[in-house]
Order: C-alpha cells, then structure tokens, then sequence
C-alpha cells in the first residue's frame, strides 16, 4: 500500500470508531439509563461496499415495538454527527441473547431500580446454580416474589421485595 491509501484506511477506521462512540451515546428508548451499545443490540458497524455506513442491529425479541424508534434513534444520531448516509439493517442470527448486556449495563440497570438478569454462565449446570430469586436493586435482599411474568416491559417481569416491600422489574433472562 502507499502511503495515501494507509491514510485513507486510517480515516475510514477512524471513522468507524468514531460512529462506535455515538452509538454508545444513544439510549435504548424503553431504558433510558442503558445505550444500544449497553445493552448489546448493535451487532456491528461497518462500511458498504456502496460506501455507506451499516449497522447491524438485533432487536431483544421478535416483535418488540421499539425496535422502530431504535433504528429512527440510530440514523438521527449517526446522520447528526456527520453521517449522511447510514443503512440500519437486522442481524436475527443468532437471536439477541441477555448475555449481551455489558457488565456495565447490568450496573446501570441495577442502580436505575431494575434486577439485571443473571451474568452469562458457561454451562445449564451453572445457570440452575446461580439462578434463584433476584435481588431487591433497592436493599438488595433476596426475599423477593414474582408477581407478574410481565412487568412494565415484555422484556421485564414484576417482582416485589418481602424485605422493603418495593416493587421492581427484573429483566429477563432471554
């Protein structure tokens, strides 16, 4: 290569980073205290071969109705720091897992007032072992009932701590 085109590939890398640190600055519409990025829903961004910013995006399930507003937030984000042509496009395979959540997510969650799911494990011997009733994210007790499989979210279940009497989401474990 010579030397303008090392520059070249030096700006459009740079630019990929760049169009990274946005998406981590956009927030999940649903949670607002989580960015896409957080939560693990861009599966990738990269450049077409058309020339134009892709992003992959993995909605948290089949269905989900935010999943439009995401893909909205996407584009007026990205087009607003000096994108001006970006293709948001699904990744279904592999489905979107809770595992992908970062760890920073699960804090944030947590201290936001909803249980994170549990952490990923490597095996379902390890997930039966881990996997009890959640903690209160407000007193962090685990004498805590589920109430309703669905919470304010499909993504989310009810739950209500038997120490503070609180109730609380808890983000399922998908």
């Amino acid at each position: 290569m010579n030397a303008r085109a090392d520059r070249a590939l030096a700006a459009r890398e740079a630019d990929l980073a760049r169009a990274r640190a946005v998406l981590a600055g956009v927030p999940d519409p649903e949670i607002p205290v989580l960015s896409l990025v957080d939560l693990g829903v861009i599966r990738s961004v990269e450049w077409g071969e058309d020339g134009r910013l892709r992003v992959g995006l993995s909605p948290t399930y089949s269905g989900c109705p935010a999943t439009g507003v995401i893909r909205a937030d996407v584009v007026a984000a990205l087009v607003s720091a000096g994108f001006p042509t970006v293709q948001v496009h699904d990744v279904l395979a592999p489905p979107w897992t809770s595992d992908w959540i970062s760890d920073d997510g699960r804090r944030k969650l947590e201290a936001y007032g909803i249980a994170p799911p549990p952490a990923p494990v490597a095996s379902v011997r390890a997930l039966a072992a881990t996997d009890g009733p959640p903690r209160c994210p407000r007193c962090r007790s685990a004498n805590t009932e589920l109430l309703s499989e669905f919470g304010s979210t499909p993504c989310k279940a009810l739950h209500r701590c038997r120490t503070c009497l609180e109730p609380f989401d808890r983000f399922k474990c998908i």
